[in-house]
């Protein structure tokens, strides 16, 4: 029995050498191969790369035209919805924003005119009466 467990362990020994070399020769394998695997590797992701950003860019272009012709929708809609507002607006009688601004802009001017003609008609008043006064005396 002595010589047979000497023959396993032996073996075993054996065996336990060879998955050594193996794993040696795993990895000097790797180091030869592994520039050439990781090269490949690169050119294959910048390939990728290339063709993802081509693929980004054509939907950005086809999302362009999109947002462009959406934009020209909204603008027409906000017009007829502008004008349709302002219709009904005068039909019931009420002003627009620019007809408040120009009535506002117009009271204005006739304020400050009257405010002037105020004015010169007090200093007439003051001559007429200076004057009234220096002829009575």
């Amino acid at each position: 029995m002595a010589k047979r467990k000497k023959d396993l362990q032996d073996e075993l020994a054996e065996k336990a050498h060879q998955i050594w070399l193996a794993g040696l020769g795993a990895v000097a394998m790797a180091e030869e191969e592994g520039g050439k695997v990781f090269k490949g590797l690169v050119e294959k992701g910048q390939d990728l790369e290339a063709r993802g950003k081509a693929r980004v860019e054509k939907a950005k272009d086809a999302v362009g035209g999109v947002k462009t012709v959406a934009e020209s929708y909204w603008e027409v809609l906000g017009r007829t919805v502008d004008e349709q507002m302002t219709s009904v607006l005068h039909r019931i009688g009420v002003p627009t924003k620019d007809e408040i601004e120009s009535l506002t802009k117009k009271v204005d001017n006739l304020t400050a005119s009257i405010e002037k003609l105020r004015r010169s008609e007090v200093a007439r008043a003051r001559t007429a009466k200076a004057k009234t006064e220096t002829e009575t005396e």
